[in-house]
């Protein structure tokens, strides 16, 4: 499904409005009426009917009004809230304020003196309906407006955002001060970036894609970007073959491990095995080999050359040079370390691979130290995919965290350009971008994923994915997207705390399973 930020939405619907000449009044009585039919499921299961709607004075307020009516049509206690002055009210708004009005709807204006008041009123009701801002914010919510958005978080009722939680940017997802939390949130034609990444996920809710009227044949002209969902996943995967053997389904290298980080190899090894890869040879440090061959008993395992610290060595390159002819994918990094001769072995094969590499972990960051990924250009035959936390992503890219998470699509697009790769910038909302300005955001996963080792998986997925014949962008995406569903149905299992890297693992079959038989839930929906 296509992403938009809020000036491509707006430019949506001034396209809409200038050549097809649906009038923009049209749009917001589409728009107010959806978000009237989710409040009203909603209170009819929670068996309420007192709902309070908050406005500011834009045309997400009309929307608010838009709803008011319906909601009182359907006969449910409506109380409108205006968090501004009347007379501030213009054009679309203006017009259905006015309709509220001639239906004597209880209305009420909104200043310091009154907070008290509406503090009380929020308590008796039993749904808020935020209507302050959408998607037209710049900066940090003030006066009343901040004071008003506080006092609804405090009161703690069920919230259902209009368009876009108010105070959240709906374009990077960040909150610049006080910005609602929402239980739900029905936003307009196509679902905004902001409220799918890290930290927006957190302030949206169950988020419902309502369909307004907007010809789709100019909606999938708005952006670059796409969710990543369980029907396009279906598609990335090919059906196995019935006369394929192991030998059709791709052989994957993976080199990683060094002394205490044997456990990373390991679960890369089985991320590339559950992810359907026919054979799978993971190259170690000599010394490790015994411990690997116990513990990846389906892998084939290769003895490498090693440093006197015990992590692959430069040495091991002719070996490897041998190897990489008959390799469909090469992943390179989980668990490797970070000594000097390692480092020269990732640049020399970065330059050497013959076929699709992915480059994780301890690969990246001897890659931010000898900046061999700057050298990079875009190789059709040999396409490289990169796997970074925002720590890394930031050693790549010589800036801060805080640079990374303030606008995580920027920065996976940076790097994906900068270094002609795909690049997937793990964390709540993993993004995974091309260098061709392309986009994906997804919508699986959870917290109980935030320990050692998933990372690993992920990086074995791609891999496995890629060695199938699966197109390296189309390979991030399906791995990205399935490796968080595992997680989050092996957190139905094992809960947040206790969910460890191997119950993933054992969870990919059942989340492929879930994929092919069309019984994933996803956090959204689409209203028509």
């Amino acid at each position: 499904m296509r992403l938009l930020t809020a000036a491509q939405m707006r430019a949506v619907d001034n396209q809409v409005v200038t050549e097809t000449g649906i009038p923009s009044i049209v749009l917001m009585e589409n728009a107010g009426r959806q978000v009237a039919e989710v409040a009203a499921t909603f209170l009819e299961k929670s068996q309420g009917r007192k709902i309070a709607i908050l406005t500011g004075k834009g045309n997400n307020a009309g929307d608010g009004f838009v709803a008011a009516r319906y909601l009182s049509n359907l006969g449910y206690k409506v109380r409108l809230f205006l968090c501004a002055r009347a007379e501030e009210l213009v054009h679309d708004a203006l017009a259905n304020y006015r309709i509220c009005e001639q239906l004597g709807i209880d209305m009420q204006e909104v200043d310091e003196q009154y907070l008290p008041k509406l503090r009380f009123g929020l308590s008796l009701t039993d749904l808020v309906v935020d209507a302050l801002l959408g998607t037209g914010i710049r900066g940090e919510p003030q006066g009343i407006m901040a004071q008003v958005i506080q006092l609804v978080n405090e009161v703690e009722k069920p919230v259902l955002a209009v368009d876009v939680p108010s105070g959240l940017d709906a374009s990077i997802g960040t909150a610049y001060g006080p910005c609602i939390k929402a239980n739900m949130t029905v936003t307009f034609a196509a679902p905004k970036v902001g409220l799918f990444i890290h930290p927006g996920v957190r302030q949206t809710g169950l988020v419902y894609v309502a369909n307004i009227g907007i010809p789709p044949k100019i909606l999938n002209l708005g952006g670059p970007g796409s969710l990543l969902t369980a029907s396009a996943t279906k598609e990335l995967i090919p059906c196995r073959v019935v006369h394929g053997h192991k030998g059709t389904f791709g052989h994957v290298l993976l080199l990683a491990g060094s002394v205490g980080m044997t456990g990373a190899a390991s679960l890369a090894t089985y991320g590339a095995l559950r992810s359907g890869a026919g054979l799978v040879s993971l190259g170690v440090p000599a010394s490790l080999n015994d411990i690997l061959e116990m513990k990846v008993t389906e892998a084939m395992t290769i003895p490498l050359p090693e440093t006197a610290e015990r992590s692959l060595s430069v040495a091991a390159l002719p070996i490897i040079q041998r190897l990489l002819p008959h390799m469909d994918a090469v992943v390179i990094g989980p668990g490797l370390g970070q000594h000097d001769s390692t480092g020269e072995l990732v640049e020399a094969l970065l330059l050497e691979a013959t076929c699709p590499v992915l480059l994780d972990a301890d690969g990246l960051n001897l890659a931010a130290k000898t900046r061999c990924l700057d050298k990079r250009q875009i190789d059709k035959d040999c396409p490289l995919v990169i796997t970074p936390h925002p720590g890394e992503m930031a050693r790549l890219l010589e800036c801060s965290i805080a640079d990374i998470e303030k606008d995580r699509v920027r920065a996976a697009l940076t790097a994906a350009q900068r270094f002609s790769c795909i690049a997937v910038l793990k964390g709540a909302g993993t993004v995974v971008g091309a260098w061709d300005g392309r986009f994906w955001v997804n919508t699986t996963g959870n917290p109980g994923m935030a320990t050692g080792g998933t990372g690993d998986v992920l990086s074995g997925m791609v891999g496995g994915f890629m060695a199938g014949g699966i197109d390296p962008v189309a390979a991030a995406r399906a791995a990205v997207y399935i490796h968080g569903l595992a997680g989050d149905m092996a957190l139905k299992k094992q809960g947040e705390v206790s969910l460890l890297a191997g119950d993933l693992v054992e969870a990919i079959p059942e989340a492929l399973n879930a994929i092919q038989k069309e019984e994933v839930k996803e956090r959204w929906s689409y209203l028509v």
